[in-house]
């Protein structure tokens, strides 16, 4: 088996008060997995995401991510990793509304330093894998909830990561557009896009993911196979 793309070990995360949101949490995702986290809110799912992600810093612990030590990471350091190799999709979409689809798309190439040329054949690569070519100049507000989201997919994914974090991206939409979005995530796992993303929906974690592990109290209760839906 090769070495994990994700690789907790110990992991703590203590706020002034309270007790941990996680509490000694050793976890590894290997490369072509799609795990899902589940739990109750307050169990620590989104901290987990934080830390893997690097935005956040365990307070004891190790975060190594595609062989980075994540949380030794200076912040200018962090970002630079981000761009490089993690791809981020959020509930609420995050896309800039006076920016049209294709401008959304080209963001992070920009910030990456990706030649004019290439960011552009990336995009439209990007637009047609995700059947939203027909939306390339239009804006954000004149979308859809699964239209957007699969915009938002796509400026995740413009710099080839090697790891795509998924923070509740079926919450804000339909049940047809949330079935929408499922789809595309397990057709990604299915192209070998490892994914970790962090849901209440059952359904989604059962419709495309390879792996579930669910947290409680910070700890985790329950890391088990999934059988993906077809």
């Amino acid at each position: 088996m090769p070495d994990p793309l994700i690789d907790l070990r110990e992991v703590t995360k203590t706020y002034e008060e309270g007790p941990p949101a996680l509490d000694e949490v050793s976890l590894a995702v290997h490369p072509g997995e799609a795990v899902a986290v589940l739990g109750p809110s307050g169990s620590g799912k989104s901290t987990l995401l934080n830390l893997i992600a690097g935005l956040d810093r365990p307070t004891a612990g190790s975060v190594t991510v595609d062989g980075v030590r994540v949380n030794g990471l200076s912040e200018r350091a962090s970002a630079k990793f981000r761009r490089a190799s993690v791809g981020m999709v959020f509930q609420f979409f995050h896309l800039l509304d006076d920016l049209n689809v294709a401008d959304n798309i080209l963001l992070p190439a920009q910030l990456a330093g990706m030649p004019r040329a290439e960011a552009r054949d990336r995009a439209a690569e990007l637009l047609g894998h995700l059947g939203i070519a027909r939306h390339t100049r239009a804006y954000p507000g004149r979308l859809s909830g699964g239209e957007r989201q699969r915009v938002a997919v796509a400026r995740a994914l413009m710099n080839r990561p090697k790891l795509l974090l998924a923070d509740e991206p079926t919450g804000a939409l339909d049940t047809a557009s949330g079935a929408d979005v499922q789809a595309l995530l397990r057709d990604l796992n299915a192209d070998g896009q490892t994914i970790v993303l962090v849901t209440h929906d059952m359904a989604l974690a059962a419709g495309c993911a390879t792996r579930t592990v669910e947290l409680l109290d910070g700890r985790v209760a329950r890391d088990v196979p999934t059988a993906v839906a077809s």
